[in-house]
């Protein structure tokens, strides 16, 4: 079959790094060996009953069988303006400050594609999400990695981003509750970046996909409640965590005026908007009981405390994340973070996603998911001790 050459912009991408983990796990299983995944960050539980009624219904009303409007239907945008007063008291116009996503990680791809040009820099987590760097590596713009370290809480330290990085920065990526350090942010941090972003006329980006899973009793501040955040910048959540809703592929920007019409513009040019039911289906999440939301933080803070307790009582003692449902623990001494995931993947059937994959500042840690139940988490951890590590 002839073969044809892969542009340029594809040949920039950065490699799919969960996709090649998964093909190992994968090649495992099929070997017959029984994988326990702390590898995988997708949600481990059902969509609540009554999102999947309200899909099922929508689907067979007639109106959502012709194309969806461009930029989505008004009920949509107006729960999601509903659901930012009830949660976090921020007022919202639903037709200039909301865009409908076709899931977080597009709008995360293609806020770059909407605000970056050939050789602007973007300021982006290490570690982080390595989607992030795939929209700055399609505009062929620059990144400047800021390290997130453990003596600073995981939070980036504007001050030692260099003036002229700072002055030629057009964007800047945040994620709180962290992926994949479990950390979290304060208002006054948040006040900080809003500050610095204005400085040097920078656009803030805060990812909020985990802002429903913090823990101890502590409920995690939207970057939007920031006086003068919804002017700098746009914060872009995602139905997945919050409802298990993965597979759905819905998520939203709410924030700058300037910033929701370009990626509207954007995705006029790529979609027709999401199907009509999934966004009945979305608003019915957003504007019903958030009880199931409480139970579901709660059972991953039951998860973290017994994936805590079990490493301490192997030997492998690591600090609490603080929200998000992963944790970001140190590997033993001796070993490189890839070196210890492969032994865990290969030995032990337990597989974990070395740091490095998050950037050159997750070397020495690995990343474990809170998407198996407490005796998947407990099996596991003794599986690894028997490895005799620690």
């Amino acid at each position: 079959m002839k073969q044809y050459a892969a542009s340029t912009m594809i040949r920039r991408l950065p490699e799919q790094y969960f996709s090649k983990l998964e093909k190992s796990i994968v090649a495992l299983k099929s070997q017959g060996a029984d994988i326990i995944n702390l590898a995988q960050g997708s949600p481990d539980q059902p969509t609540p009953d009554h999102i999947i009624k309200s899909l099922q219904e929508a689907a067979t009303d007639p109106q959502f069988h012709r194309y969806s409007p461009f930029q989505g239907f008004s009920f949509f945008k107006e729960a999601v303006a509903e659901f930012y007063k009830n949660q976090y008291d921020v007022d919202l116009d639903p037709n200039e400050e909301v865009c409908i996503l076709f899931g977080g990680k597009g709008g995360l791809v293609e806020v770059s594609q909407c605000l970056l040009n050939r050789g602007d820099v973007a300021l982006v987590p290490d570690p982080g999400y390595p989607d992030y760097w795939s929209g700055v590596a399609m505009q062929e713009a620059n990144m400047h990695m800021m390290p997130l370290r453990h003596e600073h809480g995981f939070l980036p330290q504007y001050e030692d981003i260099p003036a002229r990085v700072r002055d030629d920065a057009k964007l800047l990526f945040l994620n709180y509750p962290n992926n994949p350090t479990g950390a979290v942010a304060s208002s006054a941090f948040f006040e900080e970046t809003v500050r610095f972003a204005n400085d040097h006329d920078i656009c803030t980006v805060h990812d909020f996909a985990y802002g429903a899973i913090s823990f101890d009793g502590v409920k995690h501040p939207s970057f939007m409640q920031t006086k003068g955040a919804k002017e700098n910048g746009i914060e872009i959540y995602t139905l997945s965590k919050t409802y298990n809703m993965a597979g759905w592929r819905v998520g939203f920007a709410v924030g700058n005026r300037s910033v929701i019409k370009h990626l509207n513009v954007l995705q006029d040019h790529q979609y027709v908007s999401l199907f009509g039911a999934v966004q009945r289906a979305a608003t019915t999440a957003l504007t019903s009981s958030q009880a199931g939301v409480t139970e579901l933080q709660q059972m991953y803070e039951k998860r973290r405390n017994v994936l805590v307790e079990e490493a301490k009582r192997i030997g492998w003692a690591q600090e609490a994340p603080k929200g998000s449902f992963f944790a970001w623990f140190k590997v033993p001494n001796g070993l490189s973070e890839t070196e210890f995931a492969t032994q865990l993947l290969h030995e032990a059937h337990v597989a974990v996603a070395p740091g490095n994959g998050f950037g050159e500042h997750g070397r020495g840690y690995v990343r474990i998911g809170l998407v198996n139940d407490e005796t998947k988490i407990k099996e596991a951890m003794s599986r690894i001790q028997a490895l005799n590590l620690f």
